[in-house]
């Protein structure tokens, strides 16, 4: 790789740690190779991305970023799992891919400027994600409008019922 082509992996590597949400590394000794194309996949699919860095590059593209507080994890073989908006739905994901594949691990993550360790990344996956959470938010929000809504009904409801039956006997009468 000359000059140039570092140059320009090191420039997409910092604008990749910039944009995202949430950086989480990966330790991917012993996997093949379908079964890394199958987990780019699942990445994909879930919005996010994943690159194979060289280490000495993705230490200076840190560099002014919050991933420079991973610097210790860049060792071995590394990969790096990033998503632009939901770090919740990346770490699922990777959990869910891990328990098949042993030979992929988490080093560590960097999730809206917190640094978790791998078992913190583990409680991440664990969480609902931000489109189940909006949905729980707007639930709550609509049931005391519905409730609300339903009490004013009941007695025009109610009114109508006891018409119809007096309507009904007068009609028997």
């Amino acid at each position: 790789m000359n000059k140039a082509e570092k140059t320009a992996v090191v420039e997409g590597l910092k604008a990749t740690f910039d944009q995202s949400a949430g950086v989480i590394l990966m330790d991917f000794d012993r996997i093949s190779v379908p079964d890394i194309t199958e987990f780019r996949d699942k990445i994909r699919e879930s919005g996010s991305g994943y690159k194979v860095v060289k280490n000495t590059l993705a230490l200076i593209a840190s560099e002014d970023t919050v991933v420079s507080q991973m610097a210790e994890h860049f060792n071995g073989p590394t990969g790096v799992a990033y998503t632009e908006s939901d770090p919740v739905a990346l770490a699922k994901v990777l959990k869910g891919f891990l328990k098949d594949h042993p030979g992929l691990k988490f080093k560590g993550g960097v999730v809206e400027g917190q640094l978790l360790s791998p078992d913190e990344i583990k409680e991440l996956a664990e969480m609902a994600s931000r489109d189940e959470l909006l949905s729980k938010v707007l639930f709550l929000l609509n049931a005391p409008l519905t409730n609300f809504a339903t009490a004013i009904q009941s007695p025009i409801r109610n009114l109508a019922v006891v018409l119809n039956q007096l309507g009904e006997k007068k009609e028997e009468n």
